[in-house]
């Protein structure tokens, strides 16, 4: 169905006390319904999905090198134009939010299989986000 969105972040996302938050339609836009002791608060998928595609982009461009060396390294094929899609890829994730062309099903998966978790608010805030392997940059104001 073109123009329908989905949240790419489905079964990934749980509130503060641990409880899944599920995904469900309201008009054409899927929203996360955040458990809030008796009540669910609705929040819209794109703005909790944006929020951890940003925090993902944060994580992983301080090792892009790093990862790219592997993907090539995982497909085993390296020409001209391998390093730069690649690099255009990670640098352009936050792009996934704008196409129909990704298979979400297949993202979860992969994310969960990883132990990947995010954590969000009643407000729909990310307040943790666990990406085993992928350490959080310090935001302590040490810098």
């Amino acid at each position: 169905m073109s123009g329908a969105r989905k949240a790419l972040f489905g079964d990934l996302v749980f509130n503060e006390a641990g409880e899944p938050v599920r995904v469900v339609d309201i008009g054409n836009a899927p929203h996360y319904a955040v458990p809030d002791g008796d009540f669910l608060r609705h929040v819209e998928a794109a703005y909790v999905d944006r929020q951890i595609l940003d925090q993902i982009k944060e994580r992983i461009l301080p090792m892009k090198d790093a990862i790219i060396e592997g993907m090539i390294q995982m497909i085993g094929q390296e020409n001209l134009f391998t390093r730069p899609a690649i690099e255009s890829a990670i640098e352009n994730m936050d792009r996934i939010l704008e196409t129909d062309d990704v298979d979400v099903d297949e993202l979860r998966t992969a994310l969960w299989m990883t132990g990947f978790r995010a954590t969000v608010d009643v407000h729909g805030e990310v307040v943790e986000l666990e990406m085993p392997g992928v350490e959080a940059p310090d935001w302590d104001g040490d810098e």
